[in-house]
């Protein structure tokens, strides 16, 4: 979903420094967010504690999603699905060995667009573009795309309870009708 690669070599070299910094290494939540204890990322991924418990967040400390349509390693979400949910990205051809916090087994699929992405426990990987703060859960449930979208635990597993209303992020998803 990035074009920060395209944008970063039409840039002039004393900005490049600038957007280097700007677009990679870790990211703190926005001031006031609901995931105050990110877990620093390793280039795309890492954990955040949100009204489901400790789940999966991408490198801006978005909630990550899985589809219950996917398979291990390949994704069904069609370009209309991807506009929803955004693939989270890969850092490369290939996964970080390993990030802190995250017990699954991470690697890489390409999305139906061709994009690389990101999978856990095999599974791809996705945002949704409801969840507009580090944090949010509106994702949570909502059946949508041929399955239901589940946010993702550090050991790669969907969590299919309801969020809590109690601290961390956001109130559930249902109701989007996508």
């Amino acid at each position: 979903m990035s074009h920060a690669h395209s944008v970063l070599i039409t840039l002039p070299a004393a900005l490049l420094g600038v957007a280097l910094v700007s677009c990679g290494g870790t990211t703190s939540p926005p001031a006031g967010s609901a995931s105050p204890s990110t877990t620093a990322v390793a280039g795309a991924l890492g954990t955040a504690q949100t009204t489901l418990g400790s789940v999966l967040v991408d490198h801006r400390g978005r909630t990550v999603y899985v589809l219950t349509a996917d398979s291990p390693g390949h994704s069904t979400c069609n370009a209309a699905c991807l506009g929803v949910w955004p693939p989270v990205a890969a850092p490369g051809a290939t996964a970080p060995a390993a990030v802190q916090g995250v017990s699954a087994k991470l690697g890489v699929t390409r999305s139906t667009g061709g994009a690389t992405m990101l999978t856990a426990a095999g599974w791809p990987l996705y945002t949704f573009a409801n969840d507009t703060g580090a944090g949010q859960v509106h994702g949570q449930g909502i059946q949508a795309f041929g399955g239901t979208w589940y946010v993702v635990d550090p050991s790669g597993q969907p969590v299919k309870a309801a969020p809590t209303t109690s601290g961390g992020g956001s109130e559930g998803g249902g109701g989007y009708g996508y």
